[in-house]
């Protein structure tokens, strides 16, 4: 199926939002940000992302639904009457089509359940906020999902350059199934493909992780990559910029590693850069090599941990993260 009309609905709704995470994050305040429920952090940008690309959305494709990580709730607390004012400020400076009084509303359409016989967008508007709010790497992450299989999505990364010589200070990446993985400034210019890199020896691998210690088990990764001979450092980098690395050959391993029994993955945490990174010629299973399974609602209740690596090597990895897992 040609996913061309929806490829590019996404490339562009993720383009015109990230100009309002840009901003956000230069003007970054001590107010500009909310704890919640979890104790994590969701800040102006998260919200006024997920309103653009819910209205992008309702525009284009009016009969699909949104899964969007996050929810207005929080933003009907004292505290967070600043913080509605900031998040509707940014968002009607980007799209000027958008009323005041619509901008809870479009926040909390992306509210849809998932499930098997659905076809759906999951968003995660601000992955990596711990990230952001260090005005450090983060991702805007956009996917399609028909029948429980990812289809198409959409990575945008504001503070990763394009390549290593590109000038330019963010990249968006885009894949659909079965036709490759593309790279391109997200200021926009022509889209290139974009391979992994084909290592042979293990050892050689480049390993990327989580920043926070509390998404990835840091030292069960270490052990793993001593077991495989790897000699390089770890590469910590937030949000699913990982995945853009290892589909665009500057990493080969990312290990996300359960830090606790019973721990569920959001399917918005993966989808996008899981399409980017297979349709780039790498292969992302669970720790147990068992393909992650997008049919299951908001969580990926299947699967344990995630493993993301250049293809050829795979197996090595998954044996080697196995035994050190028990």
């Amino acid at each position: 199926m040609d996913r061309q009309q929806e490829l590019e609905f996404a490339m562009s709704a993720v383009a015109q939002a990230a100009r309002l995470a840009v901003a956000v994050q230069h003007d970054l305040a001590p107010h500009d940000a909310l704890a919640k429920q979890d104790r994590s952090p969701v800040t102006v940008a998260d919200y006024g992302v997920q309103a653009l690309i819910s209205y992008s959305l309702k525009n284009a494709f009016p009969n699909d639904p949104l899964m969007g990580e996050e929810s207005s709730d929080e933003l009907h607390s004292d505290a967070g009457k600043s913080v509605v004012e900031k998040v509707i400020e940014r968002v009607t400076s980007v799209e000027t089509k958008i009323n005041a009084n619509e901008v809870m509303p479009l926040i909390d359409r992306a509210s849809h359940v998932g499930g098997r016989a659905q076809r759906f967008w999951t968003l995660d508007p601000i992955d990596g906020t711990k990230g952001f709010l260090r005005r450090e790497q983060y991702a805007i992450a956009l996917a399609l999902i028909e029948d429980g299989k990812v289809v198409a999505g959409v990575l945008g990364c504001p503070n990763l350059p394009a390549s290593n010589n590109s000038t330019a200070s963010g990249c968006l990446l885009a894949a659909s199934k079965g036709c490759g993985a593309q790279i391109r400034s997200l200021e926009g210019g022509d889209l290139r493909v974009i391979h992994t890199r084909k290592i042979k020896n293990v050892a050689e691998a480049i390993v990327c992780e989580s920043v926070e210690s509390g998404h990835s088990d840091h030292s069960s990764s270490a052990q793993v990559g001593n077991r495989l001979g790897v000699t390089s450092d770890p590469v910590r980098i937030d949000s699913q910029c990982k995945y853009a690395v290892v589909a665009r050959g500057d990493a080969d391993i990312y290990l996300r590693l359960p830090t606790r029994p019973g721990y569920q993955e959001r399917i918005w945490d993966h989808a996008a850069g899981m399409i980017v990174v297979t349709e780039a010629g790498g292969v992302v299973t669970d720790v147990n090599g068992k393909p992650l399974d997008f049919s299951k609602g908001s969580t990926l209740s299947e699967n344990s941990g995630v493993i993301a690596t250049s293809g050829a090597i795979h197996e090595q990895v998954v044996n080697v993260v196995k035994d050190v897992l028990g």
